[in-house]
């Protein structure tokens, strides 16, 4: 029998399958899954911010931004048995959820570029992604199968 994890805004968790990983109210936050098939583990956080060296609440908060949480993504999933060089990532949300003419105010597609590079960085191949656009959504993801699913309201549900 599996566990639903839940991820909440600002956190990282990682698990076992069967286990299955879940995150709410992804707008302009992203959340990035990461795969190792071979032993089945997988992992999600959920980042809000793209760089932690641009806030004063970078080392005490880590985990909301994109450039230390998936570093310690990885760490957590090494831990548990997960090699770097098997990983692989899907990602979502990124969204703009306010109307603004400043790309230094649209935070979500701050957001999916610094995932990118953290993760090209780490040589994380992205497998999938459900970026941007207007809309929040909801993402489990399924480590036993490797599945993303997204939920949004109005908009379905897809799978990737």
């Amino acid at each position: 029998m599996s566990n639903m994890i839940t991820i909440g805004i600002g956190d990282l968790k990682v698990c076992h399958a069967p286990d299955v990983l879940v995150t709410y109210a992804l707008g302009s936050c992203v959340g990035i899954c990461l795969l190792d098939s071979v032993v089945k583990v997988g992992g999600l956080s959920h980042i809000m911010l793209p760089d932690s060296k641009a806030s004063m609440s970078g080392a005490q908060t880590p985990m909301k931004f994109a450039d230390s949480a998936i570093p310690i993504l990885i760490r957590q999933m090494e831990m548990l048995g997960a090699s770097r060089s098997r990983m692989k990532a899907k990602i979502a949300g990124g969204a703009t959820m306010f109307t603004t003419t400043s790309e230094k105010f649209n935070i979500g597609s701050r957001n999916v570029e610094a995932v990118k590079r953290v993760l090209m960085e780490n040589r994380i191949p992205i497998m999938a992604e459900d970026t941007g656009l207007d809309y929040g959504r909801t993402q489990l993801f399924y480590p036993e199968s490797g599945i993303m699913e997204i939920r949004a309201a109005a908009k379905g549900t897809k799978l990737f």
